[in-house]
């Protein structure tokens, strides 16, 4: 089979092309009728899920401290374990990031969008066999507006003013309009929990499509099929075993001699490795994830916007991009947005490396001696010898950077939010409203450069309520702007998420929401025997 033909029925069995299409297309390149009939109607017979299996992952990204209480995930591994065990109100279409019904089966917007009120879906149970109301709802969406639960939703639920029942739907009065607030309820810690989660948010009981049977924290995690699910258009497999794989090798290994039928992370230098091996298929998904290096602007030497664009300017971006991400990805430019948001701000110059520049700021900046940075291959494939090449490009400008190495167990309670100068990543939101809010507003737990800045959080709140498109991008582009210029982040790429798998395992989505299929892999996938 050639390669155009393998292209055809690869995008018949991921449901993307019609049997009209695929005729049309096989006719133009010489195939008979007959051959093209026959070949539609084995890809697509392929794309019937299967039930059935156990499905194994090794999984990169499990820590001994990770939380099982879903406001508090923060590794790759509970991410994949939170969509196993719970559902959302509202999820994002893997395609097109458009507002999909979850638990949420409709919705309807005051004239300003000011007042959101939801239809909660009726008859759905959760995994202990109490019936979900909308009283749950509310009292899981409050848990996540108190600080003391820790949420890392906590920056999205601060622009919900009242959280209220009428009768049986559920209703938001906002602190302002808000065009996207549908989309907001997508973000992955507001999974619904029986009375919000008061009662013990480490339960793991929720309404998705697995029930927890096992789980050590940074070992491994095991699920089986919730019988009694309400959607069937997930849930093929009968049983799920995730198993912590932070060594990169480990995972190669495991999926190559077929102890997995999944890993995650693969490190872009050992994609072309993995593809000599006859039953591992590469997944390529490109997304809204970016890689970063984070400045504390409130903690000295970083407090000093000079010395922050010295190493803005220090960073060479294509070199890093081909090195590191061995080409699957683009050069970022400071800011943690990408053409695959809607609303992206156009027309803002490409950061490039300029060690002349970087020279210049760090002068200006009157700071002497090297600049710490910690880092660990947790943080992102590559990450070590990322920084190890940061150090070599900053070096050309006079500036010298200490690269120190840290514990992969632990990384993202003891280093990442914590020490002022460290590399770590993001898979990307929604919206650009959840990525700002979650991680660049004055408040929000996760603001890890601590950027705050009364004029940007105004500025967010204005983009927020205004419900013309055309303002709403003026105003993105000025958020931007400043990230960019005077923010603690760099980042220097967007990276491909990069992924490999079985070829057993069928029914992928390439989701643009995040890795992994946005976490949802497990929930998605079948195996073929």
């Amino acid at each position: 089979m050639t390669d155009y033909t393998k292209y055809l029925t690869s995008q018949v069995t991921l449901g993307k092309m019609s049997r009209r299409d695929f005729m049309g297309r096989a006719a133009a390149f010489g195939i008979t009728l007959a051959a093209a009939g026959t070949m539609f109607d084995t890809a697509a017979k392929a794309q019937e899920p299967k039930r059935g299996g156990h499905f194994k992952m090794g999984l990169e990204g499990a820590n001994s401290t990770d939380s099982r209480d879903p406001a508090k995930v923060i590794s790759q591994f509970m991410f994949v374990v939170s969509r196993n065990w719970g559902d959302l109100l509202v999820e994002a279409h893997p395609l097109t990031g458009a507002a999909v019904p979850s638990l949420a089966e409709s919705w309807e917007p005051s004239a300003d969008a000011a007042t959101w009120t939801f239809t909660i879906r009726k008859g759905v149970k959760f995994h202990d066999g109490k019936e979900l109301t909308v009283d749950d709802v509310v009292k899981t969406l409050q848990r996540h507006t108190d600080t003391k639960s820790e949420s890392g939703a906590l920056g999205v639920m601060k622009s919900i003013k009242e959280i209220k029942t009428d009768g049986d739907k559920l209703v938001l009065e906002l602190t302002e309009g808000n065009a996207d607030m549908p989309l907001l309820l997508s973000e992955y810690h507001l999974i619904i929990q029986p009375n919000g989660g008061f009662d013990d948010p480490a339960a793991m009981i929720g309404t998705g499509p697995y029930k927890m049977t096992n789980f050590e924290p940074g070992v491994r995690a095991t699920f089986e099929r919730n019988k009694d699910d309400w959607r069937q258009d997930r849930g093929f497999v009968d049983t799920i075993e995730m198993i912590a794989m932070n060594d990169a090798t480990a995972r190669i290994a495991a999926l190559s001699s077929g102890q997995v039928h999944y890993i995650n992370r693969i490190d872009p230098k050992t994609v072309d490795l993995l593809k000599r091996a006859p039953n591992v298929e590469i997944l390529k998904t490109s997304g809204r994830g970016h890689y970063t290096f984070v400045m504390r602007c409130d903690t000295a030497p970083f407090d000093n916007n000079d010395l922050r664009l010295a190493l803005k300017y220090a960073m060479d971006r294509e070199t890093m991009v081909q090195r590191i991400l061995a080409g699957y990805g683009k050069p970022g430019n400071d800011f943690p947005i990408n053409e695959n948001y809607t609303l992206f701000p156009e027309g803002i110059e490409q950061r490039v490396y300029d060690p002349d520049k970087a020279a210049f700021h760090f002068k200006k900046s009157g700071h002497s001696g090297s600049v710490l940075l910690r880092t660990s291959d947790v943080a992102f494939p590559g990450a070590v010898d990322a920084a190890v090449l940061y150090q070599e490009s900053a070096k050309k400008a006079g500036i010298e950077i200490e690269v120190k190495r840290e514990p992969g167990d632990g990384y993202w309670t003891n280093v990442w939010n914590v020490q002022p100068f460290a590399t770590s990543y993001w898979g990307g939101f929604a919206t650009q409203d959840i990525m700002y809010s979650t991680g660049y507003l004055s408040t929000a737990d996760w603001n890890e450069t601590r950027f705050k800045r009364s004029d940007f959080d105004k500025l967010l709140l204005e983009a927020r309520s205004e419900l013309d498109e055309a303002k709403r991008k003026d105003i993105y582009r000025a958020m931007a702007v400043m990230v960019r210029d005077e923010g603690g982040v760099i980042i220097p790429m967007f990276n491909d998420f990069l992924n490999g798998a079985s070829k057993q395992v069928k029914g992928y989505v390439h989701d643009i929401g995040h890795d992994m299929s946005n976490g949802y892999v497990a929930t998605r996938v079948w195996l073929d025997a």
